[in-house]
């Protein structure tokens, strides 16, 4: 062999040796690991090597419509950019080992909004926008990642979780389960001209516990259970010749097959029945009962509920509370998402209420003055976890100030009883007494509403706080009239009081997300414990805070932090993209919250909302610290909006 082969070959052993190293280093990140092994080779064939030393300018706005794709394989990237109020720059992520940028750029083919600076001396792999291109046609792995970013990773902590509990307790227990799915048989219907007793056999014949009464284009008028059947024969009915629309419940509630298991669940035990009707176009194409939901294990929520609405005493209450612990448990190992688990948790947390209140009216006799139970912070905003305190008032409607004190002395006592109780039943009492046995939160609609008028006008620290606990009210037992009523003075006050808005954006910019300027994450610790970083106040606060401010300010009355970025998004106050990053941001951190509960209950320990990062796995961990950033960057919008 030649000099000129021995260097020419010597030269391939080390471009290979060079993409098998580049290749190996890439599969230890998500998306690469998930894609085929041609189109990872491909993407690493396309790649350069590119050094930039500290400080140095990788790309800016000023460059003009994005033209590569970066990896960074070694170092950090900081994105900076101007801050508006201020001056000067203030630094909005950084990105590290394994991630890339800039993925929203480039597919909108337009200049970076950031620029992007190394951190440090840094190595990354730059690939040109041609072959991106291609990639993102090859690879369906590749291009739903550049798609998606933060939400294909969620994807994959999911399918993680989701496999683990099809591996060990089969397919059936999924809460995704499509109704369609479950309604296997063709539903038994009648005409509503049917004798009662025609119907009656009709459904022993095809051992079922519904029969559906449509019309002649397969509508559903109506529907007739064996919960009907027994009312027929506790009113003494004796002629079953009598037509079925005359005892059949009108209107029945009905869901598309589209729909989920959960949301068969979740109708139920909100409307006290045992069967969803399927309806597509109009037609009638199934009925899901409560024993199909059995088959995914869903019928402890729905079991839960009757049990909980049904209980005899308040010592009834206190052992189901742990029934509810061992759902949730199950609901997080089957990869429910928070979302559902928060909602399944606060739908069972209000039926414990109306229970504990109308179990105390019971003992204690009706006091003659009609109330609302009203609910607050986490509570109001449907996101309770399983460790939740009380944070609760009463509103009633008086003529005067007197009439006001005379009903308020007939209340109080009740109030005070329904605080103990819950006590019992786990909701823990508020240090801060945030309760309906506090006098001053036993109020008439007046009252309140110039309790909260005062909060607008007077924006001092404690009224801001206040405004950030009273302002997500709801009622849980009563009236809601009256309720509703105050939330539209609220949302006409805040809408015309622009310097109130400000006070409540400098309020929500106190809670800063503990991502670092130079390391991962900034972490706190309390005496001799590991450093850690709260959960609760550093990453779900700057959600829910942001998203409140922005909800009030533009008259939109969700109380549910997600249903208010939503309605946000659809009002144009916040970007599409901007509101599904926040949105799955908020939606990992709760999960990981929970799950860090979940954790403590097993090893016996007190609750804590901290968690240590070193703690998690890397995909969690990179999630995290996205989330975080989201947090960031929703503060950072805050502070531009109002000048902060």
């Amino acid at each position: 062999m030649s000099k000129a082969d021995a260097f020419t070959q010597a030269g391939k052993t080390a471009v290979l040796q060079n993409i098998h190293g580049t290749m190996q280093f890439l599969q230890r990140f998500p998306p690469f690991n998930q894609m085929e092994q041609a189109h990872l080779a491909y993407l690493v064939e396309q790649c350069q090597l590119r050094f930039y030393s500290q400080g140095e300018s990788i790309i800016k706005p000023g460059d003009g419509p994005v033209e590569h794709f970066y990896i960074v394989k070694q170092g950090r990237i900081v994105g900076e950019r101007p801050h508006t109020a201020k001056g000067g720059t203030q630094t909005v992520f950084e990105i590290t080992t394994g991630e890339c940028f800039p993925l929203a750029a480039l597919l909108g083919e337009r200049a970076t909004r950031t620029e992007h600076l190394a951190g440090e001396d840094t190595f990354c792999l730059q690939l040109n926008k041609p072959a991106f291109i291609k990639l993102f046609s090859l690879s369906d792995c590749f291009r739903n990642f550049a798609l998606r970013c933060v939400s294909s990773l969620l994807d994959q902590v999911n399918q993680q979780v989701q496999q683990k509990a099809v591996e060990t307790l089969g397919t059936q227990y999924s809460l995704n389960s499509r109704l369609g799915e479950l309604a296997m048989r063709h539903p038994v219907t009648c005409s509503p001209f049917t004798p009662l007793r025609e119907a009656v056999t009709l459904m022993h014949e095809q051992q079922v516990g519904s029969i559906v009464v449509v019309d002649d284009a397969k509508a559903p008028l109506g529907i007739f259970t064996l919960r009907d059947l027994r009312q027929v024969v506790a009113d003494g009915i004796s002629d079953f010749s009598q037509s079925i629309d005359r005892h059949m419940t009108q209107a029945p509630f009905a869901l598309t097959p589209e729909h989920s298991a959960f949301d068969a669940a979740i109708a139920m035990t909100q409307r006290h029945i045992a069967h969803v009707c399927l309806v597509k176009d109009q037609r009638l194409c199934g009925v899901v009962s409560e024993r199909d939901l059995f088959s995914l294990q869903r019928v402890d929520l729905v079991h839960l509920a009757r049990t909980i609405r049904t209980a005899a005493r308040v010592e009834n209450l206190v052992t189901i509370r742990g029934e509810i612990g061992q759902l949730v448990e199950r609901m997080l190992a089957h990869g429910a998402s928070s979302t559902q688990i928060t909602h399944i948790i606060t739908l069972l947390n209000d039926h414990t209420v109306c229970r504990v209140i109308e179990l105390t009216l019971a003992e204690r006799g009706d006091p003659g003055v009609p109330f609302s139970w009203l609910c607050f912070g986490s509570e109001g905003r449907r996101e309770q976890t399983l460790h939740t305190d009380q944070d609760n008032g009463i509103l009633f409607e008086a003529r005067d100030a007197a009439h006001a004190a005379e009903i308020r002395g007939k209340l109080l006592p009740l109030a005070q009883q329904i605080n103990q109780s819950l006590a019992l039943c786990g909701f823990t009492l508020c240090k801060g007494n945030i309760m309906a046995g506090n006098p001053e939160l036993c109020l008439s609609r007046a009252e309140w509403a110039r309790r909260f008028a005062a909060f607008i006008r007077e924006a001092t620290p404690e009224n801001l706080l206040g405004s950030s606990i009273y302002f997500d009210l709801r009622v849980v037992w009563g009236e809601e009239q009256a309720c509703q009523q105050l939330r539209q003075g609220i949302l006409a006050q805040v809408g015309d009081n622009r310097l109130f808005q400000r006070m409540m954006a400098e309020n929500a910019l106190r809670n800063r997300p503990p991502v670092g300027r130079f390391r991962e994450f900034v972490l706190s610790r309390k005496g001799n414990d590991k450093a850690t970083l709260d959960l609760k106040v550093q990453g779900l606060t700057p959600f829910v805070d942001g998203a409140r401010l922005l909800a009030l300010a533009n008259g939109i009355e969700a109380n549910n932090t997600l249903e208010r970025l939503q309605q946000l998004v659809a009002r144009e106050v916040i970007d599409p993209l901007d509101g599904a990053a926040y949105e799955e941001a908020y939606h990992f951190i709760q999960q990981t919250r929970m799950q860090q509960h979940q954790l403590q209950t097993r090893s016996n320990l007190p609750y804590s909302n901290r968690v240590d990062p070193e703690s998690l796995n890397h995909l969690d961990r990179r999630i995290l610290r996205e989330s975080l950033r989201q947090a960031q960057r929703l503060q950072a919008s805050l502070a531009l909006r109002y000048q902060l």
